[in-house]
């Protein structure tokens, strides 16, 4: 491999990493492996801390091909709990608020997701890295600062009830690009006249890259050894 002329290379984030946490372990082993002090390295759709699954990293010139990633398809399976909000709708934060779920059946859930397929408005999460006039969102809510959001368009191609034990309720979504499956549980929890947020959530494709094909950091080294060829690392 080549990696200053430029690869792409697919990981499976593990949970409480960022995806800068990702990126800067494999640049820091690429370029001792390597000999060299500088080296692209870039990822294409970031993943929440809280999140794991595929992740594309791009070396070298292959970082040109970041916005080609990051504009493809998307595959989730989230695990919402019903009936609970947090101020992050994940597990980031404590739960600010309770609601009924009493009323909600399985098929109540699946005329509810039906709802979402198609072509819809999602306003971000305020704990998110949308960017207001230079900011992040999420600095300014976590400043206490009020985060004014404005709704984007997107598409969902696709949800499937994959698991509904009340409240707990699994879910496979296929998306566009922007999706927040944070804000969808969010949006989930008040059309069922409840509450919801994500208490798990793995990316399992991103356009044809699916979670067989990735590699666990684990494995970097192992995968530098076998990749590297032993003139390069003289």
């Amino acid at each position: 491999m080549d990696f200053i002329a430029g690869e792409v290379l697919f990981f499976n984030k593990p949970l409480t990493w960022t995806s800068f946490d990702l990126v800067n372990k494999f640049r820091y082993k690429l370029s001792r492996k390597l000999k060299v002090k500088k080296i692209k390295v870039g990822h294409a759709g970031t993943l929440d801390p809280l999140a794991t699954g595929v992740m594309i990293v791009c070396t070298g010139k292959a970082t040109k091909r970041i916005d080609e990633f990051q504009f493809q398809t998307k595959e989730y399976v989230a695990t919402l709990k019903l009936g609970e909000t947090t101020p992050s709708f994940d597990l980031e934060k404590e739960v600010d608020a309770v609601y009924p779920t009493e009323h909600i059946t399985r098929e109540l859930v699946e005329y509810v997701l039906k709802q979402f397929v198609g072509t819809i408005e999602q306003v971000p999460p305020v704990f998110s890295a949308c960017k207001i006039e230079g900011k992040r969102a999420y600095e300014l809510a976590r400043n206490g600062e009020e985060v004014p959001l404005k709704a984007k368009t997107l598409v969902i191609d696709e949800i499937e009830l994959l698991s509904c034990e009340l409240p707990v309720i699994k879910i496979r979504v296929v998306c566009s690009k922007g999706t927040y499956i944070r804000a969808l549980a969010r949006d989930i929890g008040i059309a069922l006249h409840s509450g919801a947020h994500l208490i798990a959530l793995e990316r399992t494709r991103v356009g044809d890259v699916t979670l067989d094909q990735c590699m666990n950091p684990e494995d970097i080294d192992a995968f530098l050894d076998r990749e590297v060829p032993a003139e390069e690392v003289k």
